[in-house]
C-alpha cells in the first residue's frame, strides 16, 4: 500500500509540474531530496553503529533478561488468557524489553515468535485473539527508555543535545502505550468485535 501511495504522489507531482509549467523545479526538487536523504543516511550510519554496539553489549551481558523479570507481574493481568510459563509469555517479554532498550533488530524475531506461540493458544485460526491484539498494541506503541533512532537522527543533523529527547520520548511513549491498552481492552468488550462461535457443521467441514 505504501508503494502505491508513494507512486501516486510522484505521478501527481509530475502531472502538476507539467500543468503549471514547473517540471524543471520538480526535477531539481527530486535531485535535492535524494542528496539530502543520502547525507542524512550517511550521518546516521556512524551514530547508529555506536548505539547498536552499546545495545549489543547490553543484550550479550544479559541485562535484557534481568529487565524482563520486572515485567512479569505487569504481563499477567494484561494477558490473562496466556499461562505464565507458556513460551508466548517469554517471547513477548523479551520483545517488549528489547523495544524499550531500542533494540529494534533484536525485538523483531522475538515479536514474530511471540505471535507464533500466541497462535497455538488461539482457537480461531483466521481471527486474532484478544492476547494477540493486546500484544500488537503494546508492540506498536512501544515504551522507549532509549530512543536510539531519534537520538541518531538528531545527532546526524547537528543537534548539540540529541539525548535531550530521552525524557520527552519516554513520557510520550508511555502515554501512547496506555492509550493503546485502554483502546484494545475497551474494543475487546464490544460485541461487534467479539469472535462468534462457528456452527458445528462448519467446524466438522
Amino acid at each position: 500500500m505504501l508503494n502505491v501511495i508513494w507512486l501516486g504522489m510522484m505521478f501527481l507531482s509530475v502531472i502538476v509540474g507539467i500543468a503549471t509549467g514547473r517540471l524543471e523545479n520538480v526535477a531539481h526538487a527530486v535531485i535535492d531530496s535524494a542528496k539530502l536523504g543520502f547525507e542524512i543516511a550517511l550521518g546516521l550510519t556512524g551514530v547508529m553503529c555506536l548505539w547498536l554496539g552499546i545495545m549489543g553489549i547490553v543484550s550479550t551481558s544479559g541485562l535484557i533478561y534481568h529487565i524482563s523479570r520486572f515485567l512479569k507481574p505487569v504481563m499477567r493481568p494484561l494477558f490473562p488468557d496466556v499461562p505464565v510459563e507458556h513460551p508466548a509469555m517469554g517471547s513477548m517479554i523479551l520483545n517488549i524489553t528489547a523495544n524499550m532498550l531500542g533494540l529494534a533488530n533484536a525485538a523483531t524475531p522475538f515479536g514474530l515468535q511471540a505471535m507464533k506461540e500466541l497462535q497455538t493458544l488461539n482457537t480461531k485460526t483466521h481471527d486474532a485473539s484478544n492476547a494477540m491484539c493486546t500484544f500488537l498494541a503494546i508492540n506498536t506503541s512501544s515504551v522507549q527508555l532509549i530512543p536510539t533512532t531519534a537520538i541518531a537522527f538528531l545527532a546526524a543533523n547537528g543537534c548539540l543535545h540529541p539525548n535531550s529527547v530521552i525524557i520527552t520520548s519516554f513520557i510520550a511513549t508511555v502515554c501512547s502505550t496506555v492509550t493503546a491498552l485502554v483502546a484494545v481492552k475497551y474494543f475487546a468488550k464490544l460485541s461487534v468485535f467479539s469472535i462468534k462461535a462457528l456452527p458445528e457443521e462448519a467446524i466438522d467441514g
